[in-house]
């Protein structure tokens, strides 16, 4: 049985690595989770050093903190009954050459990067300090503050709740193709 674990935690991994590519545009980037292989307990913290797959509370806050990885993904709808910050300088798949980019996955993909499943992730405040944070698929369900510059909603994601920038500089930086419900404003 634990032969089996490695096994679909190493497949879970590739799966993961296959689909997070990015350019220097970040246009194009896929699913960060695959939704074909059930999750295991294993699953729930770092499957490999340079990315985290979560369906938890505290091992999400330790991912998106500064401790934590260049890209996160949930495994399912997750509900965090404090605010979240996104800390930390973090470099396109893990790689101190590339550039600084950070990514949260809100949804699953098949082996073939086609999403199968979107994901709320709802918590009373999101805090991003983290430059170049993109928001990809499913919905944030609280309202969001940026405090970074190239800040981007992908257009498969949506706020729901208030986006808030820190100032007009760090606004005028971001990426806005998805939907936010709610008022999108410097505050």
């Amino acid at each position: 049985m634990k032969f089996v674990k490695v096994l679909l935690v190493a497949g879970i991994s590739a799966a993961l690595l296959s689909g997070c590519g990015s350019n220097n545009n970040n246009e194009g980037n896929e699913a960060a989770a695959t939704a074909t292989t059930a999750p295991t307990a294993a699953a729930q913290t770092d499957a490999v050093s340079t990315a985290s797959i979560v369906k938890e509370q505290d091992p999400f806050l330790k991912a998106v903190s500064a401790e934590g990885t260049w890209i996160v993904a949930i495994l399912n709808d997750l509900t965090i009954d404090q605010d979240v910050v996104v800390a930390g300088e973090f470099h396109d798949k893990g790689a101190a050459e590339n550039a600084i980019y950070r990514k949260l996955a809100l949804y699953a993909q098949d082996a073939d990067h086609n999403v199968t499943a979107s994901y709320t992730l709802t918590a009373p405040k999101v805090t991003v300090q983290s430059e170049n944070f993109r928001v990809q698929g499913g919905t944030i369900k609280g309202d969001v503050y940026v405090e970074a510059n190239g800040f981007n909603l992908y257009k498969d994601a949506t706020i729901d709740g208030n986006l808030y920038f820190a100032n007009a500089d760090v606004q005028a930086s971001a990426v806005m193709e998805g939907k936010v419900t709610g008022a999108t404003e410097v505050k």
